[in-house]
Order: structure tokens, then C-alpha cells, then sequence
């Protein structure tokens, strides 16, 4: 064949006005997000810097004790830090076991027709209002875990509710991102399986759920993140005071409570007690910020196990 007067493709990309703009329009809402946070972390941290300049206040009281009044001088954060923390624990005990199987099924066995009355009523969880689940876990949920536990065991204000109503909040979010983890699996992994004669459930434990870990770990940050942000479920069914103890059936305040109680009132600018939001804001970010690096890492690991 002659190459006499062959002309090779001109191989060079061309530039699209439309194209230019949308990149344009992507980097600016990166960069726009990033200076966001930056600012959000700018102004906890100056705010916050005035409660720690108070001649009072010393990281030693601060992280050393476990005391939480800034109006009588008691500045201790754990009562605050250790309510959060169970919470959320409890809240994720409750929505990612139910969250995966749920999104198990609907990936992996329901029918499309199944699937389609399946998904939007669990979905629908996710558009309730959070002070309804407060009166939720309030009204119902308490009133039943005393009955079981006995009314002088659980407090009618008890983290053990607050962490369950929060569980069933958080778990559309769980299940909607992970199935679509699990549907994101290309379809030969599945074959695969079968063709080596694994079971159903033996090809979704062992192949679908380790390949959409990654998915599966964005779903937990996200619904620890919400969980440890979560306000009113925990001001109305929690407590409205800070107490440090490790027993899920007493009273107790989260951070996000005592910052919603706290702020409702009137505060003078610069006081004590307004500073003191601030700090609590900023040992907020920080707690999430570390859950979410700890969660990163766990789900890395994991990950290389299967690559």
C-alpha cells in the first residue's frame, strides 16, 4: 500500500468556548469551597482565642478537668466531648449495619419493581425534620426503653434514645450512597463469582462489598460527620446539661445541645459564656476533622487488602 500521499491526523485537541468556561466555572467553585473553609476555621479560631485568653481559663482546666460551667469558672469540655461521642457511636451501631443490608438488597436482590417502592420510602426518613425525630425519641422511644429497663434505670432525658432516633435518621444517607457503591461494580466481578461457584450472598460479602469499600467509607465519614452534628434530636432528647459520664440510659449534653441552649439566650458580646461557643464550635470541627482522618485511613487500609 502506498504512502505517497497518506496524511496523518491532526491529533492536536481542540479548544471548545464551551468546554473553557465550564472548567472555569469548576475551578472557581474549588477554589470558592476551600476558601469557604478557611474562613469558617479563621473565624472559630479567632473567636475562640478569646475565650483561651481569659486569664481564667488554661488548656490544663480546658482538657484536664470534667466541668462544664464558664459562668462559675468550670471549664472542662469532656462532659460535652464524651456525650457526643456516644451519640454517635450508638447512632452508628444503629445505621451502618442497617444501612448496608438495606442497600445489599435493594443492589443485589430486589427486583426493579421492588426496588423503586423500596427506595423512596426509605428515603423519605431523610426529609423528616429533626426536632420531629427529637419529640420522637423523646415521646416514644424513651417511654419504651423504660419499660423494658425499668422507669429508675434510663432517665426520661438519655443519650440511649437520642443515639437510636439519630441511627434511623442518618441511615437513608448510608443506604442511598452505599447502593450506589455496590451498583458502581462492574458487573464482569459478579460473573466471575458465579462462574467459580460462589453463592449470592458469598459473591455480595466477598467480591461487591470489599470492591465498593471506597464508597462504603465515604458513606461513614458522612454519617459521623452528621451524626456528631446533629442538634436537635440531642437538645430535646438528651439532656440540657453537662454530664460527664460514660452510661448511655443518663442525661447529658452534647456539644451541638449546649451550643443551641447557650445561644438562645441573651449574651453579651465578649462575655464568658459567648467566647465560650466558640471554643466549643472549634473543639467540634477538630473532633470531626480527627474522626473523619481516623475513617480515611481504616477504609485505605482495607482497601489495599483487595487491590
Amino acid at each position: 500500500m502506498s504512502t505517497k500521499n497518506f496524511r496523518p491526523f491532526n491529533l492536536k485537541k481542540t479548544i471548545r468556548p464551551g468546554e473553557t468556561i465550564i472548567q472555569s466555572l469548576l475551578f472557581v467553585a474549588g477554589v470558592l469551597s476551600i476558601m469557604i473553609t478557611i474562613t469558617l476555621v479563621y473565624e472559630l479560631g479567632k473567636e475562640a482565642l478569646l475565650f483561651f485568653n481569659n486569664p481564667d481559663v488554661t488548656l490544663a482546666k480546658f482538657f484536664g478537668t470534667t466541668e462544664w460551667q464558664p459562668g462559675i469558672g468550670k471549664y472542662g469540655i469532656w462532659p460535652l466531648v464524651t456525650s457526643t461521642l456516644i451519640t454517635s457511636f450508638i447512632a452508628m451501631l444503629i445505621a451502618l449495619p442497617l444501612g448496608l443490608a438495606a442497600a445489599l438488597y435493594l443492589s443485589e436482590y430486589a427486583s426493579p419493581k421492588v426496588r423503586s417502592i423500596l427506595k423512596p420510602i426509605l428515603e423519605i426518613l431523610a426529609g423528616i425534620p429533626t426536632v420531629v425525630y427529637g419529640f420522637f425519641a423523646l415521646l416514644f422511644v424513651t417511654p419504651i426503653l423504660q419499660s423494658i429497663m425499668g422507669k429508675d434505670n434510663i432517665s426520661v432525658y438519655n443519650m440511649l434514645s437520642a443515639g437510636l432516633v439519630m441511627g434511623i435518621m442518618i441511615l437513608p444517607l448510608i443506604s442511598s450512597m452505599s447502593e450506589d457503591a455496590f451498583s458502581a461494580v462492574p458487573r464482569p466481578l459478579r460473573e466471575g463469582a458465579y462462574a467459580m461457584g460462589a453463592t449470592k450472598l458469598e459473591t455480595s460479602l466477598q467480591v461487591v462489598l470489599p470492591a465498593a469499600l471506597s464508597g462504603i467509607g465515604a458513606a461513614v465519614i458522612l454519617g459521623i460527620s452528621r451524626a456528631i452534628g446533629e442538634t436537635m434530636i440531642v437538645a430535646v432528647a438528651a439532656g440540657s446539661g453537662p454530664n460527664f459520664t460514660l452510661n448511655p440510659f443518663e442525661a447529658a449534653e452534647t456539644m451541638t445541645g449546649n451550643i443551641a441552649r447557650i445561644s438562645g439566650g441573651d449574651l453579651s458580646y465578649g462575655s464568658i459564656d459567648y467566647t465560650s461557643l466558640f471554643a466549643i464550635a472549634l473543639m467540634l470541627f477538630l473532633v470531626t476533622l480527627v474522626l473523619n482522618l481516623i475513617s480515611q485511613y481504616v477504609v485505605q487500609r482495607f482497601r489495599e487488602q483487595y487491590e
